[in-house]
């Protein structure tokens, strides 16, 4: 049976302005906002477009500005939780506005990257949201030049390329102060690449929370990883065969910790019991690991929404607000005081 409702054929811009008794010209502005009528007109017009189900072309919207209505993005992991997050809230951040989306990777590879995002740009998008990534401030500005770009995770203030950018340092040592505090005194980082800014910031929070505590820094304690869960089991089993002694790990992101756990889990040490573990990131998932983990947390779902209210006050031409919420240690069951 045919749905008499869905076989109508769609309301146009002239059908409105015929039920509102004004010119199709006047429907245009008061849709884009640039009409000076009568509220009484203005009324009719609005009334029209919900009794006739009006949805305005956003497309045809767009081209009639010089603009395709769609957003560039450069993730670096499609299959990363921690990009999925973030894109959770530019997909929130995009509701409502007429922009579509369209998602590529970088794998972590500056050359990638760049290759991309001249893809993007040869799609015409009206914008760029830069998830991370190893290409430089330089060639971010360069591209910056032809549209606009946020980037998360650089420092950037500029007329056409804004960055948000955490600090990374400071979660790290809210992470192993936390540790520090329970007693600790022997305590293993698995760490992420050297060349991650991320990772080299984390570092240094690490060792700023030692010195701080008047601790030694242990170099053989600081194993190096990927930010992948594999790189974290595979740390771990380097403390232990390589017989160092300690009573806690912090791990750099979440998935690294994810890892240790593993790690610990089969070589039957308990958790916390016998050695605490701290994350960093706190994805939705380890709210939900055996134990729930202890971790930074880290707001990648206001990243995610900031950044695309951003991007859309520069293609707008308009004033850049919003910042980053600070980082928070979240304390659940993965770590406990030293006996």
């Amino acid at each position: 049976m045919i749905d008499e409702e869905s076989s109508t054929p769609p309301s146009t811009l002239l059908d409105v302005a015929r039920r509102a008794g004004v010119s199709p010209s006047t429907v245009s502005r008061i849709l884009n906002g640039t009409a000076r009528v009568s509220e009484d007109k203005r009324v009719a017009v609005l009334a029209a477009i919900d009794d006739m189900h009006f949805a305005p072309n956003q497309m045809a919207q767009g081209l009639k500005k010089g603009r395709s209505m769609t957003i560039g993005i450069v993730v670096q992991d499609i299959s990363s939780p921690f990009f999925d997050e973030t894109l959770r809230g530019v997909d929130d951040g995009l509701r409502g506005k007429g922009y579509t989306s369209v998602i590529v990777s970088g794998h972590w590879n500056a050359e990638e990257e760049a290759d991309r995002i001249r893809l993007l740009l040869g799609r015409k998008v009206d914008g760029i949201i830069l998830l991370s990534g190893r290409i430089s401030e330089q060639t971010v500005l360069h591209f910056a030049n032809q549209r606009p770009i946020v980037s998360t995770g650089r420092d950037l203030h500029t007329k056409n390329a804004i960055g948000f950018k955490i600090d990374n340092e400071y979660g790290a040592y809210i992470a192993v102060r936390h540790l520090i505090e329970l007693g600790h005194r022997r305590i293993a980082y698995v760490s992420g690449p050297p060349d991650n800014i991320d990772a080299a910031e984390r570092l240094a929070g690490y060792t700023r929370a030692l010195r701080e505590a008047d601790l030694a820094l242990d170099a053989r304690l600081i194993v190096e990883g990927n930010f992948h869960e594999a790189s974290g089991l595979l740390a771990v089993n380097h403390l232990f065969d390589t017989q160092q002694q300690f009573t806690a790990i912090f791990a750099a992101n979440d998935l690294s910790a994810y890892g240790a756990r593993l790690c610990l889990y089969r070589k039957g040490i308990r958790v916390p019991d016998d050695i605490s573990l701290v994350g960093f990131d706190d994805l939705p998932g380890s709210s939900y690991t055996a134990p729930p983990l202890t971790t930074v947390h880290q707001p990648l779902y206001d990243i995610g929404l900031i950044a695309t209210n951003a991007l859309l006050c520069l293609i707008n031409g308009e004033a850049v607000q919003g910042t980053v919420p600070p980082l928070e240690l979240i304390v659940r069951e993965t770590t406990r005081r030293l006996r």
